[in-house]
């Protein structure tokens, strides 16, 4: 390996270290319902969108730019919502819309998929575009504070895992490995504060 690979590979290793760090702040933070989650979230997106792209996981990075437009319009609604109720109010999601949601996100993912799967050297089309079809529905649940946008990131996240181990992208299989962690505690937490927001 060149002296140029030997740097480029310790650059990339140390950009996944930073992006990793900065994408459990802001799950956490997300958790605890503090505005401050969505700025940190755009920060690890467009880490991850150039270290997605040298890695030719194209669905990843193309979603990290959806991801900073929605962590914008989350951070617009939240601030709104909590201006208007003096606290960020979680909220249900009515069953017919979740489906139609669903369905709506597959056949996005699919289309997505046939063209990185003939158009680019794009590696796992079907499934990267899947999970990044998933993953920006998930991120609009959470915008809405939708408390089931936390079981949709559990599963989301479990197939990341194997996705990421397969890439050898160790550090970021680990990450969302916690993060289906901290999703499961998410979905948890806000259960409790639903509650207590439902009483008063």
């Amino acid at each position: 390996m060149s002296r140029s690979n030997i740097q480029r590979s310790y650059l990339l290793s140390a950009l996944e270290i930073i992006a990793v760090i900065i994408s459990v702040i802001g799950v956490t933070l997300t958790i605890q319902r503090n505005m401050l989650c969505w700025w940190f979230n755009i920060l690890a997106c467009s880490l991850y969108a150039y270290l997605f792209f040298t890695y030719k996981l194209y669905g990843e990075t193309i979603l990290q730019f959806f991801f900073i437009v929605f962590n914008f319009y989350g951070f617009y609604y939240w601030l709104k919502g909590q201006r208007q109720d003096h606290e960020i109010r979680i909220e249900p999601i009515n069953r017919t819309s979740a489906l139609a949601q669903i369905c709506l996100a597959a056949t996005g993912g699919l289309i997505f998929g046939m063209v990185l799967k003939y158009c680019t050297d794009a590696s796992l089309p079907m499934l990267d575009s899947q999970l990044a079809a998933f993953s920006l529905l998930a991120t609009y649940w959470t915008s809405q504070k939708y408390i089931a946008t936390w079981l949709l990131w559990i599963i989301i996240d479990i197939v990341y895992v194997g996705m990421f181990l397969y890439k050898e992208l160790l550090l970021t299989a680990g990450l969302y490995a916690a993060f289906v962690g901290l999703a499961t505690y998410g979905w948890w937490q806000w259960q409790q504060v639903r509650q207590k927001q439902l009483k008063n």
